[in-house]
């Protein structure tokens, strides 16, 4: 077994520098994670693909903002730029809950510390280095960079913020996965070209002055979004803008976008084509040792990472565009997995880490049953502005075949090491029912349901129906409830046939955009009719990028330019929340009261029927309260897994006696 050197990371002080026989630094990263040296953490991919690229790369976790700012001065000036990114997730998710109390915890500090990443971190870094150094280069990057990387709304102040490069004073802002367009910048800075002539560089966003022209590129054509300033003044504008952004971000063959803050022009290139399967592969097999830096030995776990240390990422990328999520905005709506082959050599590197006890915590990714899907003819693809391959219906084009990833599994646990491997990601289980899912083969589609059944989970499966109501359903982008119903049949039928005894657990959304009371007494009256007894719940929260943090602020849907109404008051919020918990005595006058005033008498009997046998033995179900991002955050270049962390706790699970 191999024995890991201090060496073996990314120097974080100058006496690992000098470890290394460095004299000076190409590049300098400053991070509001602490260092995990693994694939599923942002910074370290960062580092490692500027290292593979030659370059002396060196990382400062977590730097003090509370002191005279040695963090940010101790390792010197780099040659070609500092990067800054404020961690796997948007920092004020990281310090916040979704009512706006500072959290307990940060999954991303060793023991779970608090305090060592400031508010809006991106931007706090930038500014001290930009002060400190007013010739290097900043470059900006990773969630919180690149889903505010236009005029957005953040909800923690409850204000319009201009782009994060107005706030940051950075030169460049890398969206989404950040491998390609940081090979490019590299290339060119190697080559002698000034960081300030790098303007053409795909998936990257700058700030021009008023009277600077326009970089040329033949290939491209422009749009330009309505202005910061206009954003100000007219919401019904602002939402109009996120149309352009969404489908621009989204394409293959996309425009660049425009928009005017304060005198200045923010440009934003088109993304990259999506990733090909060697260039994902060869982000996953740089030498990672896997592990936090040795620093935090005495500090204590990082729950993070304790999370996600015998996990394995395949893909990256999900097509389901749902109204609520980052992920498409981020990874994109494309799908980028790896090989078999490069999944089977993580696996076997963590079988063989000393404390493994034979158990993967999840094989998945953003959505766990997307590996190895796309567009069956590229050239439909090539021309689609859908935000949604799979919303309203599935597309034709799109090959939603089930056995690559079934194979990938078989695989897996052929490993003489591997006992287990769970899926802890989200499976979306509406691809798995036939009458949804019309274009696949409904065996392929059981046999994927029943591999996950009777050898990946261990009691429960957790599936995200959302919602009941077909409305609100249709605006989150989610299919009718009527499939999981037919979800919940096979189920059941694979449950009996196998005897298994497993618990179907599905997460529901309250106070999302055009959920009415009415529409949270019928998700109450029809889990409770299928057997669901909900403990907790979870709220929807507004973070940049989503078409419904754009009607949560504006009012309007984007795409119509429609009133659309919102609960947005905390009596609201805590009214929709009181229908999960029908079953408590201080709610039933009130729930009573309430619907009897809207004429809804039907779901009063459903709930409270007066006939106290109707207390039949439910189903208990845990839901954690969590943030709707999902993503929620994403790590900055890598896999999805620490996005739905919130997700992926154990949740309690009893049944209520009779």
């Amino acid at each position: 077994m191999k024995i890991n050197k201090l060496t073996d990371w990314l120097p974080t002080t100058n006496k690992e520098v000098k470890l290394r026989g460095w004299e000076e630094l190409d590049v300098i990263l400053f991070s509001g994670d602490a260092y995990v040296d693994h694939p599923s953490f942002g910074p370290a991919v960062i580092g490692r693909i500027l290292e593979s690229y030659g370059l002396k790369v060196a990382i400062v976790p977590q730097p003090s903002v509370n002191d005279n700012l040695q963090d940010f001065t101790k390792l010197g000036t780099p040659k070609l730029f500092f990067g800054v990114t404020g961690g796997c997730m948007d920092p004020m998710v990281s310090n916040y809950t979704a009512s706006k109390k500072r959290r307990d915890k940060d999954a991303y500090t060793p023991n779970g510390d608090k305090g060592f990443r400031p508010d809006y971190a991106t931007s706090v870094y930038s500014n001290i280095l930009k002060e400190k150094f007013p010739d290097v280069p900043v470059l900006i990057g990773g969630i919180e960079a690149s889903l505010r990387r236009v005029t957005h709304y953040d909800y923690w102040s409850d204000k319009l913020m201009p782009s994060i490069l107005e706030t940051s004073k950075a030169d460049m802002l890398v969206y989404g996965m950040g491998e390609q367009p940081l090979r490019e910048v590299v290339e060119l800075l190697q080559k002698g070209v000034p960081f300030s002539s790098l303007k053409t560089i795909k998936q990257t966003a700058f700030l021009l002055d008023k009277d600077e022209a326009l970089p040329k590129n033949k290939n491209w054509n422009d749009v330009e979004i309505q202005s910061h300033e206009v954003c100000l003044s007219d919401k019904k504008k602002f939402a109009s803008n996120f149309k352009v952004i969404e489908q621009e971000s989204n394409k293959l063959n996309a425009n660049r976008i425009l928009q005017s803050i304060n005198n200045r022009k923010l440009v934003i290139n088109p993304p990259f084509p999506t990733m090909l399967e060697e260039e994902i592969d060869a982000s996953f097999d740089l030498p990672y040792t896997r592990l936090p830096h040795p620093k935090y030995n005495k500090r204590g776990p990082i729950p993070a990472f304790e999370m996600i240390k015998f996990s394995i990422n395949i893909h990256r990328g999900c097509f389901g565009g749902c109204s609520f999520c980052t992920i498409s905005a981020h990874q994109g709506k494309f799908i980028a997995s790896r090989s078999q082959e490069s999944v089977l050599r993580e696996v076997d590197k963590v079988a063989n880490m000393p404390d493994f006890k034979g158990y993967l915590s999840d094989i998945g990714g953003p959505s766990a049953n997307m590996y190895k899907m796309k567009g069956k003819v590229q050239s439909i693809c090539d021309k689609c502005v859908a935000p949604s391959c799979i919303s309203p219906v599935i597309c034709s084009n799109l090959d939603t075949s089930h056995k690559p990833l079934t194979e990938l599994y078989q695989a897996v646990d052929k490993h003489p090491k591997i006992k287990k491997s769970f899926i802890g990601s989200g499976i979306r289980h509406d691809m798995l029912v036939p009458e949804f899912n019309k274009n696949a083969d409904p065996k392929e589609l059981d046999d994927y349901t029943e591999e996950v059944m009777t050898k990946h989970i261990s009691g429960r499966l957790k599936v995200a129906p959302e919602h009941t109501s077909d409305p609100v359903l249709k605006l989150m982008r989610k299919p009718s409830f009527k499939y999981f119903h037919k979800f919940k049949e096979r189920f059941d039928k694979i449950n009996i046939k196998k005897n298994l005894n497993l618990q179907l657990i599905p997460y529901f959304i309250s106070n999302h955009p055009a959920c009415e009371v009415e529409d949270m007494a019928n998700l109450a009256a029809e889990t409770k009719d299928m057997g669901f007894q909900l403990e907790q719940v979870q709220g929807f929260t507004p973070t940049p990028m989503t078409v419904a943090t754009v009607i949560y602020y504006s009012g309007y849907h984007p795409y119509t330019l429609k009133p659309t109404k919102t609960p947005k008051s905390k009596k609201e919020k805590e009214e929709q929340h009181r229908f999960f918990f029908w079953y408590k005595k201080e709610n039933k006058d009130w729930i009573k009261k309430t619907l009897n005033k809207v004429g809804r008498k039907d779901l009063v009997e459903r709930l409270l029927p007066e006939d106290k046998k109707d207390n039949k033995g439910w189903k208990s179900v845990n839901l954690r309260e969590v943030k709707n991002t999902f993503d929620d955050a994403v790590p900055a270049t890598s896999s999805n897994y620490s996005n739905s962390s919130s997700r992926k706790k154990k949740h309690r699970s009893k049944k209520k006696r009779r």
